[in-house]
């Protein structure tokens, strides 16, 4: 946005920019001075006034009125769309690619855009155990997404002295979604969905087998298939933004007491927003994730 000579420059994206300028430039809120490009981080602003037209010395009273005149509207810009109430993220790493993915600690983080008729989505991590994601997609059925984050267990059931994780989430109060663990044998013919929290007009598949507490959590627990492999959905009785669960008990529950598989070899261990609409655009966050085995 231009007024006179002066360049307001607004990032409201959701990811960082770079933006190359037709001369040499002065930020009027930091004094920094840009010769070829600025790079804006996400929900950045600046104000940019051309080298050879400074205040004049000793000119103070006329700084700051200049410094208003070119402020004002960009700050009523910023209120008109919400830039105050935006969060901000610096990430270390970020994507808006349909298969976006990011290798850290032992874990994958995928952007995992699968589904159809999808809107637009970005990820950004600052490593595996603090990450989220911005999505907006349209209030249509189906589901258009699940970005996640994944550990690679490779140990068979038996096997299995440990298998733990814990979670931390921030997640909106509108939209259509779950979060949820996404638990694969290695030859994904079976899927284990753990709901820890779901918004919304989502539900799971297959047919109710009645509730339990198991894992440290009470259940409702549903069996289907979707075709292609078994699905056994364990959604919470009520919502949780935090806590602890353990996934060993519940696949010996499944191997052991129900037999609906035998001694698999237990594969990815995901956790994410399986997510239906976000219309507007929402933001989910992990504050904090973790799994462990043994």
């Amino acid at each position: 946005m231009f007024r006179g000579e002066h360049l307001f420059l607004l990032n409201h994206g959701r990811t960082p920019a770079v933006v190359p300028l037709p001369s040499a430039r002065t930020d009027l809120l930091t004094g920094r001075v840009y010769d070829t490009e600025v790079g804006l981080d996400r929900f950045a602003a600046v104000v940019l006034a051309p080298l050879d037209s400074p205040p004049p010395e000793g000119s103070s009273t006329v700084h700051r009125k200049a410094r208003k005149l070119f402020l004002t509207p960009l700050f009523a810009l910023l209120a008109l769309i919400g830039f105050a109430a935006a969060p901000a993220h610096a990430a270390t790493w970020s994507s808006s690619d349909q298969w976006g993915n990011w290798s850290n600690g032992g874990y994958t983080l995928y952007n995992n855009i699968w589904g159809s008729g999808a809107g637009s989505q970005t990820i950004w991590a600052n490593s595996y155990t603090d990450w989220g994601v911005w999505a907006n997609h349209p209030n249509t059925g189906g589901i258009k997404s699940y970005p996640n984050a994944k550990r690679v267990v490779g140990k068979k059931v038996s096997a299995l002295g440990s298998l733990n994780s814990s979670y931390n989430v921030t997640v909106p109060s509108s939209g259509a979604y779950n979060t949820s663990y996404d638990i694969w044998d290695t030859n994904y013919d079976y899927e284990i969905m753990l709901w820890m929290n779901k918004t919304g007009p989502v539900g799971p598949l297959g047919t109710s087998q009645g509730s339990l507490t198991l894992g440290g959590h009470s259940w409702t627990v549903y069996k289907g298939s979707n075709g292609a492999n078994e699905v056994f959905s364990f959604i919470r009785s009520s919502n949780s933004s935090s806590g602890s669960v353990d996934i060993k008990a519940i696949v010996n529950w499944i191997k052991n007491t129900k037999g609906w598989f035998g001694d698999v070899t237990i594969g990815d261990v995901q956790f994410g927003y399986e997510i239906t609409s976000s219309a507007g655009g929402l933001d989910f966050k992990t504050n904090s994730f973790n799994v462990s085995f043994s």
